[in-house]
């Protein structure tokens, strides 16, 4: 039987031949794959490999109305607040 020192040292060659086997494999991959592209003139958007731009988020939006009373004001978007419910908008419009 191995001893421990023996065992852990063939782990090791092990541990190295299998990185520079993964290596080795890796890099034919690459070339076959380059080959390939070259071969049928693959763009990246067609290997689904282009990347997709986030959609642009809104910046706060703009207030439109103010409560004269306590100063809040709304933008317009989203629920009409308390203080405008069932009021003439226009007498709330902030002018710019």
């Amino acid at each position: 039987m191995a001893s421990y020192k023996q065992l852990t040292a063939q782990l090791e060659k092990l541990h190295k031949e299998v990185a520079a086997a993964r290596e080795k494999e890796i890099a034919q991959a690459i070339a076959d794959i380059r080959q390939k592209i070259a071969e049928y003139d693959l763009t990246a958007e067609e290997l689904g490999l282009a990347k997709v731009r986030p959609a642009a988020r809104k910046g706060a939006a703009i207030a439109k109305y103010r409560n004269p009373k306590t100063g809040e004001t709304w933008s317009g978007r989203g629920r009409s607040p308390a203080w405008l419910v069932g009021k003439n908008r226009d007498r709330f419009l902030i002018e710019i």
